[in-house]
This record gives C-alpha cells, sequence and structure tokens, in this order.
C-alpha cells in the first residue's frame, strides 16, 4: 500500500513559483461539480477570484458549467466543462492508473457516475498542462490523482473535502458518493496533499479511511473578503424588512434533509406562539423529484403548525449577504455539515447565530458555545429556547465580525498556495 512519504516518479515533491517577470503565468486548474449554489462552488469561485489576482492564471475545470453561480464567475477565469464516457471505458483507465486499486474498484460497484469524467480530464491534463491542481469532493479528488498519472503530468494534486462522508447513509454501510474507504485510502495517499475544512471532517477521514492525519491538513474555507462585505451592504426589497417590521430568522441552504429545515420550523413556532416573528429560508432545491417533494412537505409542516403566514422560502437567492446583515438573527439547523459556510457568512455581516452542535465545523467556527449558542441536532425546544435568549440579548456585531475575519480569504488562499507549490505553511 503506498503512504505518504513513498515517492512517486509522477508526483513533484516542490515547484518553485515563476519569477515575478515570467512571461507565462503559472496556470492552477480548479477541478469541482459545477457552479450550482452550494458551499463547495462559493469556495472555488472565491479561491479562483484570489489566484488570479495574485497573477496565476486559472481553470475552472467542471463536471457541469452551469448552476446558479454561473454568473459568479471571475471574468479571467477559463471554463472548462469536462466530457461524461461510458463507465467502462472510466473504470479500465481508472485501473490502467492504479492497478492496485482493483479490489476497492471492484467494491465500489456503485460508483458516482462523476468517474465518468476521467478520461476528459486526462485529455485536458495532456493538453494544457497545467502547473498545480486543487480539487473537490472525493471524486474529483480521485480523478484528479489518477488523470495526473495517465497523462504524466508534473504537477503537485491537492484534494479537498468538504463534507462529513459517512453522515449521508449512516446505518446503510455506504459512504457519500458510493467511494468506499478503501478506495478514498487508496487513492488520496497518492495526492500530495488533502485539504479538510474542518478538523472534524479530517478527524472523521482518519478515523474511517485509515489515512493517516498527518496527510490531512486544515484550512477553513475562504470565505470573508472585501467583495462579500460590499455585498453585505446592499438593500432587500423584501417588506418583511422595512422598518417597524416583525424581527426576522434567516435560514439559508438548499432544501434538503441534511438542512433538517423541520426543526427549524418547529423551533420557529414554539417562538412565534410567544412573540412577533418571521421565518424566511434562502434555498433552491435540485432537480431530483425527491428534493421537489421535500420542499412540498416543509411548506405544508408551516400549514400545519399554523405559522405559514409567516414562513418565507424565498428560493435561491444570489446575495444571501444583504440578507444577513439586516436579519435579527440567523440560525443553521443541519444534521451535519463539513465546515458551516453559511454560519461563518452570517458572522462576518454581523448577524447574531444560533447552530446546532452537528459535526462538524459549528463547534469550531462558535469556539464551543462562545460566540453563538450550540443545540443538540433535531431538538426544537432547545432551539427555540436559544432563539428566545438571542433575540432577547443580541451580542454587539463587532465581536461577531472579528471571529469571521479567522476565515479570510487571504488566510485560506495563503495556506493553499503553499500546498499547491509544496512549501511550508506559516499560520
Amino acid at each position: 500500500m503506498l503512504k505518504p512519504q513513498d515517492p512517486d516518479p509522477c508526483l513533484p515533491e516542490s515547484a518553485d513559483l515563476p519569477p515575478a517577470s515570467a512571461a507565462v503565468p503559472y496556470r492552477i486548474a480548479l477541478v469541482f461539480g459545477s457552479f450550482r449554489g452550494g458551499g463547495v462552488a462559493r469556495a472555488m469561485l472565491r479561491t479562483a477570484q484570489e489566484l488570479l489576482a495574485r497573477g496565476f492564471a486559472v481553470d475552472l475545470v467542471v463536471g457541469r458549467a452551469q448552476g446558479d453561480l454561473r454568473t459568479e464567475v471571475p471574468e479571467k477565469a477559463g471554463i472548462i466543462e469536462l466530457e461524461r464516457t461510458s463507465k467502462w471505458r472510466a473504470r479500465a483507465q481508472a485501473l490502467a492508473a492504479d492497478p492496485g486499486a482493483f479490489r476497492p474498484l471492484l467494491s465500489a460497484w456503485n460508483l458516482s457516475g462523476k468517474l465518468r469524467y476521467l478520461p476528459s480530464l486526462v485529455r485536458y491534463f495532456r493538453e494544457v498542462r497545467p502547473n498545480a491542481v486543487f480539487a473537490a469532493t472525493a471524486p474529483f479528488n480521485l480523478i484528479a490523482v489518477w488523470a495526473r498519472r495517465l497523462a504524466r503530468l508534473d504537477a503537485r494534486v491537492v484534494g479537498s473535502e468538504h463534507n462529513q462522508l459517512a453522515s449521508e447513509t449512516v446505518g446503510q454501510h455506504r459512504w457519500r458518493y458510493d467511494c468506499p474507504p478503501s478506495l478514498l485510502r487508496h487513492g488520496y495517499l497518492q495526492a500530495n496533499a488533502i485539504v479538510a475544512v474542518s478538523s472534524g471532517v479530517a478527524d472523521e477521514l482518519a478515523l474511517h479511511a485509515g489515512i493517516p492525519r498527518s496527510h490531512l491538513t486544515t484550512v477553513y474555507n475562504p470565505i470573508v473578503g472585501p467583495e462579500m462585505l460590499a455585498k453585505a451592504q446592499a438593500t432587500v426589497s423584501h417588506p418583511w424588512f422595512g422598518p417597524g417590521e416583525p424581527p426576522v430568522i434567516l435560514g439559508v441552504g438548499m432544501l434538503k434533509p441534511q438542512k433538517d429545515f423541520p426543526t427549524l420550523i418547529r423551533a420557529f413556532a414554539r417562538v412565534r406562539s410567544e412573540r412577533p416573528v418571521r421565518l424566511m429560508i434562502l434555498g433552491g432545491v435540485r432537480k431530483f423529484e425527491k428534493d421537489e417533494v421535500y420542499r412540498a412537505e416543509l411548506e405544508a409542516l408551516a400549514v400545519e403548525l399554523k405559522v405559514a403566514a409567516d414562513v418565507c422560502f424565498a428560493g435561491f437567492v444570489t446575495n444571501p449577504f444583504a440578507y444577513m446583515s439586516k436579519a435579527a438573527l440567523f440560525v443553521l439547523s443541519s444534521a451535519w455539515e463539513g465546515l458551516a459556510n453559511v454560519l461563518i457568512e452570517a458572522l462576518a455581516c454581523g448577524c447574531p447565530v444560533v447552530s446546532t452542535n452537528c459535526p462538524s465545523g459549528p463547534a469550531e467556527i462558535l469556539a464551543n458555545g462562545e460566540f453563538g449558542p450550540l443545540v443538540p441536532v433535531g431538538d426544537d425546544a432547545a432551539m427555540a429556547e436559544a432563539i428566545k435568549m438571542v433575540l432577547n440579548a443580541p451580542p454587539h456585531p463587532g465581536i461577531l465580525r472579528q471571529r469571521a475575519e479567522l476565515f479570510s480569504v487571504d488566510r485560506a488562499v495563503d495556506q493553499y498556495e503553499a500546498l499547491l507549490f509544496g512549501r511550508k505553511i506559516t499560520s
């Protein structure tokens, strides 16, 4: 089995940055799923913007060049949309890249369809020859490692994990994307580094996949920067934010079970029974029938609890920060997260927060409750009490904004750049 320290002739241990006068900038490929609204896409787009500002050329290499955040793509970034091939050809290429992965690949019979982008990524590596590769989420981390070997690309590959891998299917003996621990272990040990967006994600990956903790580096997502803070100052036309209106509690996230909005709605109903208050949830649905059904169930729950008139499902918005800066309170009700970017965004906007103490991220972000109450997952009674407490005595916005500075774009991209070019990370 490969170990992190084992040399691989295809893997550069470090890469010197070009001199400032270099005519051709170093090219960094960011490899991920799509521009669909969500934490991964936002993090990669912020990374791209900062790398471009630092003088690098950046290609956004995606499975689908579509999604709510397509309009947020930096003007100077290249967009490469990968093509899907047959799963058999993709598996054959994966085995050609890594014959030792035969058993893990065989056990992963339902492996994510994203593996089918492998041949296309190989072609991109062969033709463009990027100087460094930064991938996100398990399938793209794996195909980036395999494609580098097949293309004989002399570039460092850094993968990143943005979520708890086992939580979505706990009790069903499956991992997200149907990538089993044995396959992740085998592939990830061939990357130059794997970034985890929180210490909780790193600990879970080490525990369940058997990856040495020393091969995993915690780098918090690039969240807070001048562009985001400027967007927070934008006006919000919704009448609920007008003068004299009741306070608005805000939830943000895709309408899917992970976010556990039923608990938030039940907690809101408890608070609403005692005082005037409103709940607005920002977030769309994926193009799956089950997600449309889930949205309908959320709306029906609000009706059942007799609070539908005070609950607004506003859909996806490109600028949630303007809402955060004007809401009385932000609540994260998730059953699990990787880091919980939206919690950091709310803090940066000076918005008081309440969060579930879910794995992982919220406890790290809020310093175990110092910057906002943490409540048990699924406990609407405890959540309601925390909401009332914060509404009655909100913390000073300046304290929240100062905490959010720990998650700045500059800080994160400094660390990414060090990993991509084999330099020591400095805090």
